[in-house]
């Protein structure tokens, strides 16, 4: 439990925000585990932002959880930064200290780690290259939490040329371009292959790739999650891959947050899944 003198208040920052699953994630571990607080999404433009950081605290916030468009932004206003959050270049977790500053912390790569190991145990990042889609905040993140277990290559491919350049710049030689037209061509010997654009999403055109260059002892994860089975996933698993959707990132990236809040580390399990999906 917390020592806060008020009832702890967090939620999520973002614009749009109603599309948000996180308040339904985070109340539900209020609920559980009999905790006094509140999570709340709350949508604020990219000129309110600063004020907004400055009044929450005020009114009894601890933290907030960031999404888009402000990830990046939050860097730049925050007092403290991690070193992750930094490589990254964008932040999606953030405390608001006793001291009155705020500190910011990116737990996307660590999610997406923990969400491999919980539902694909007998990955093995070493085993061979992986396979990346798109280059934006969230490749950056699953890029960054790559190379830190040990990935021996990372093949990226999106469909803006210059993007794929600007990430092998930040993160070095790992990094192995490749258009977007070649990508049937990169996947012949990949043992991981990470969606990480919006193709695919409800609402947004499928992402279509050919896959009959894929080692059926791949393992395929899909960031999106609305819906759960992708069209994507679907193709991996006729293969004969081995699957993972993207809810369990959500879910786990979203703890340590809920632990520095709230003082009480929350379990990732299948009543949490259920929960969130509305089932």
């Amino acid at each position: 439990m917390t020592d806060h003198p008020r009832i702890p208040l967090a939620g999520v920052i973002g614009s749009p925000i109603a599309h948000s699953r996180s308040p339904i994630l985070h109340n539900y571990w209020l609920k559980r585990y009999g905790i006094k607080g509140h999570y709340i999404p709350m949508d604020i433009g990219q000129g309110d932002l600063a004020e907004a950081l400055r009044m929450l605290p005020r009114m009894g916030f601890v933290g907030l959880n960031v999404t888009i468009p402000h990830k990046e932004t939050v860097i730049r206003l925050a007092d403290i930064v991690t070193d992750r959050a930094a490589l990254i270049g964008a932040a999606n977790t953030l405390i608001f200290r006793s001291d009155g500053k705020i500190h910011a912390d990116n737990t996307d790569g660590s999610g997406f780690i923990a969400n491999l190991r919980q539902n694909a145990p007998d990955w093995q990042p070493k085993a061979g290259p992986a396979v990346v889609f798109g280059a934006g905040g969230a490749a950056r993140a699953v890029i960054a939490a790559l190379i830190e277990v040990g990935v021996p290559e990372i093949r990226l491919a999106n469909r803006t040329r210059a993007r794929v350049e600007a990430l092998r710049a930040d993160f070095g030689a790992k990094i192995t371009p490749v258009d977007w037209v070649q990508i049937p061509h990169m996947l012949d010997d990949a043992a991981t292959v990470i969606n990480t654009t919006a193709l695919g999403m409800i609402g947004k055109p499928e992402l279509n790739i050919a896959l009959d260059n894929l080692n059926p002892k791949a393992l395929v994860n899909d960031l999106v999650y609305t819906p759960l089975q992708t069209e994507f996933l679907t193709a991996a698993a006729e293969r004969g891959c081995k699957t993972v959707d993207g809810l369990g990132m959500l879910l786990h990236q979203a703890a340590p947050g809920f632990e520095r809040w709230f003082g009480h580390r929350p379990e990732v399990d299948e009543e949490t899944r259920d929960a969130v999906m509305g089932v």
